[in-house]
């Protein structure tokens, strides 16, 4: 063994102390390594839950990098003088040539802390949206929703954003808050249509479609005001009414849990075709030009008034 270790010194010009210290390096990294993958060999076996799997691989790898790096720290730095000096030169050119790297480290460290989203979550931060599929060290990963494709269903795009972007971009959570968001559909109707009957109508219909959808949003306030300032006196749907150009619009307000928001438009939009089929006094209405004619169309002179005057 002595001679191994001279023929690798006259050869290498490596010294008997790193020679050592490179074989207890290697020896660390199979341990670390070997044992990493007994655990995760034996999540795998004992659970079923993809999602849960998926934790625990995640933070067992950080926590093998995290004793891999101490224990590599141990090895070839014996005092904590000498540790500390090179800690304090190696410091001050990572922190301007690495900014970019550690701004997405500590964006990762604050999902963790702060928990702004979590896997699973579907999100939108600056033009992108999404669902949260994966959160590493540098970035986190979403499926994207929306852009070419109608009411945030999934394109089939992944988009990998970096963690630092959480410090200067607005992000929105579809999941926090009450786990349900306020959807609208607007209803144009012409201003001969008999809107008081066809705002019944659309009542009735939102009445149906979201029956008991009102106190599972309460309990779910009850649990969200523990952690946000989330109040609402009234959840039940309502249709509001207003006068556009083109006829009178009703617009149904009313909850939805965010990924069935498409399903939910198609049941409600199928129920209005179906019953406004059966009034032939509910027109659907659509940007038209007009002409008027006042002789024809205006308002008859009062003669008598006239007479009174003369």
């Amino acid at each position: 063994m002595s001679g191994i270790i001279q023929w690798i010194e006259e050869v290498a010009g490596i010294n008997y102390r790193v020679q050592e210290k490179i074989l207890y390096s290697i020896i660390a990294i199979a341990v670390i390594y070997l044992l990493n993958y007994f655990l995760n060999s034996l999540i795998k076996k004992t659970s079923d839950d993809l999602k849960s799997v998926y934790m625990w691989n995640k933070t067992l790898s950080y926590f093998r990098m995290f004793f891999l790096v101490i224990v590599l720290l141990r090895i070839w730095f014996e005092g904590v003088g000498e540790l500390g000096t090179y800690l304090g030169l190696l410091s001050a050119g990572v922190a301007i040539a690495l900014k970019d790297p550690l701004a997405n480290f500590a964006g990762w460290i604050f999902i963790l802390w702060r928990r702004p989203f979590e896997l699973g979550d579907r999100v939108e931060i600056g033009q992108n949206k999404g669902d949260v599929i994966d959160i590493r060290i540098f970035q986190f990963t979403l499926m994207e929703i929306g852009n070419w494709v109608d009411a945030d269903q999934s394109t089939g795009r992944i988009i990998h954003i970096p963690n630092g972007t959480l410090f200067t971009t607005a992000l929105a959570n579809y999941n926090k808050g009450f786990e349900m968001i306020w959807n609208e559909i607007g209803v144009l109707l012409t201003f001969e249509s008999n809107w008081s009957k066809a705002k019944n109508i659309l009542q009735n219909i939102l009445d149906e479609v979201n029956q008991g959808k009102e106190k599972t949003a309460m309990e779910k306030i009850r649990n969200s005001a523990k952690k946000f300032m989330i109040y609402y006196r009234n959840l039940t749907p309502i249709v509001y009414t207003k006068v556009l150009d083109s006829g009178v619009n009703l617009s149904l307000r009313y909850l939805c849990e965010p990924r069935k928001r498409r399903g939910a438009e198609n049941d409600i939009w199928e129920r209005i075709l179906t019953e406004f089929a059966k009034h032939k006094d509910i027109d659907f209405a659509y940007p038209t030009t007009r002409f008027y004619d006042n002789r024809t169309e205006g308002k008859k002179k009062d003669v008598s008034s006239l007479e009174d005057k003369s």
